[in-house]
């Protein structure tokens, strides 16, 4: 299986979220994942459920990977047990809760694929500005295999959300 090119969503905020998001840029080769390029980190609210916690630290990573879209959550997952999240079947999980790290695949290469555990492109690519910040950073004219284009999506977004994402910090990487 040749290499393809994908993105991965990085969020954190227990602990020093910053040294999380580059514990696992750091884990990732380990399960055959290739770190490309990171955005910048970047400071988001919380979305989702549970509003009252810390903020986030966002970022993006281009990685490369023979793996197929199964194999490649599961080493996103992989990642996450490693740094301390506690999985969904676990006591005491929270979805949208605080978390040491976070590893969504967003997108990988330029076909869809649709399981009963993925969907990709994630169904929220287009729809969280701390998703598409730092995304755009990498790859200012990216499109989804519909052809949507990205840039667009972000212009579209509700202009209350645009302070919701303040830039951090340097690239991960």
């Amino acid at each position: 299986m040749p290499e393809r090119i994908g993105y991965l969503g990085l969020g954190s905020n227990v602990g020093v979220p910053r040294d999380n998001l580059a514990a696992a840029v750091a884990a990732l080769p380990a399960h055959g994942v290739r770190v490309l390029a990171s955005s910048s980190t970047y400071e988001t609210e919380p979305v989702g459920d549970v509003l009252d916690q810390p903020d986030f630290l966002n970022a993006c990573l281009r990685i490369a990977t023979e793996l197929e879209p199964e194999q490649l959550l599961a080493a996103c997952k992989a990642v996450e047990r490693e740094l301390g999240r506690a999985a969904e079947s676990s006591p005491g999980y929270v979805r949208h809760g605080p978390r040491p790290i976070d590893v969504d695949l967003l997108l990988l290469g330029d076909e869809p694929y649709e399981s009963p555990r993925l969907r990709l492109p994630h169904r929220e690519v287009t729809s969280r500005r701390f998703v598409l910040v730092p995304l755009l950073e990498l790859e200012p004219g990216l499109t989804l295999p519909d052809g949507t284009v990205l840039a667009d999506a972000l212009a579209a977004l509700p202009v209350g959300q645009r302070d919701a994402v303040r830039r951090a910090g340097e690239p991960l990487t």
